[in-house]
């Protein structure tokens, strides 16, 4: 009996993985939404950090836990992106509150979980100037309308903003690259395996991951409170700049959205709590 439920626990830890990979992977490539937030909020954004800091030390202890959740990555990022994009385009507002919805319904639990060993007064100035500084950078983005012509250079740098998007979550790769004019070829080049564009991201991807992994790491070794609720300041920063203020100008859409929103929280309370049961060993 107890084997029949060990059984049944293992198999709703995959589903729930895939589904929480899923997500990443679709934050990762829908405008404005961040794949590193997702991560952080569904509490695997250290595991990944620490895999990606000592790949050759937590192979064995991390890869067997992150199989699925990297293969719902892939569908998110490369399948159900491609669906729901159609509701992006079709219905762009309440699609987006969804997703904000979703990450306020977990922002709860992010907070406890940066609170595990304990608060200062430093905790709430660091997520207090993280948050102010998430606001300056994605304000100024929005008000530079540069484009560039994309090259092997420039996907370089989409490759840098796409793993920037994974190890410093709130910075969505999409958020960065829309202002220069070249989400869209590099959204479409990865949809098309085009190696003229995929192989200099993966180079800049790659680079960054190795700059930056060890270093966020170490931060959260060293300065765990600190770095937890700078990142939470980061996902309120990310969150209130992808709020659609025009969906709330007429009161038809207004109520349209603020039901979506509604939805999107009361999925993340019923992730959390599905999560708080289900402990993955």
């Amino acid at each position: 009996m107890n084997k029949k439920r060990n059984r049944k626990s293992g198999s709703l830890q995959i589903i729930f993985r895939i589904v929480q990979g899923a997500l990443i992977g679709l934050g990762a490539v829908l405008p404005g939404i961040s794949g590193g937030v997702l991560s952080v909020i569904f509490g695997i954004y250290k595991p990944i950090m620490e895999l990606l800091s000592n790949p050759f030390k937590n192979f064995k202890t991390h890869v067997p836990k992150l199989i699925p959740v990297f293969l719902g990555g892939v569908i998110g990022f490369l399948g159900v992106a491609n669906i729901l994009s159609f509701f992006l385009e079709k219905y762009p507002d309440p699609s987006v509150c969804v997703f904000i919805g979703l990450i306020t319904g977990m922002l709860p639990s992010l907070f406890r979980e940066a609170g595990e060993q304990g608060r200062t007064k430093g905790s709430y100035i660091s997520l207090i100037v993280c948050m102010c500084l998430i606001f300056a950078i994605l304000i100024g983005l929005q008000m530079t309308s540069m484009e560039v012509r994309p090259n092997f250079f420039w996907y370089l740098f989409c490759g840098f903003c796409l793993a920037l998007s994974v190890i410093a979550p709130g910075m969505s790769f999409s958020t960065l690259l829309m202002p220069l004019g070249l989400y869209t070829p590099f959204v479409d080049g990865i949809g098309h395996f085009d190696l003229g564009i995929l192989i200099p991201a993966g180079i800049g991807a790659l680079v960054t991951v190795i700059c930056l992994a060890k270093a966020i790491n170490a931060l959260f070794d060293n300065f765990y409170s600190l770095a937890f609720h700078g990142i939470i300041g980061i996902v309120i920063a990310a969150t209130v700049m992808i709020i659609p203020v025009s969906g709330f100008q007429s009161a038809g859409t207004a109520v349209v959205n603020i039901i979506c929103i509604v939805v999107g929280i009361a999925a993340a309370l019923a992730l959390d709590r599905f999560n708080s049961r289900v402990k993955v060993e």
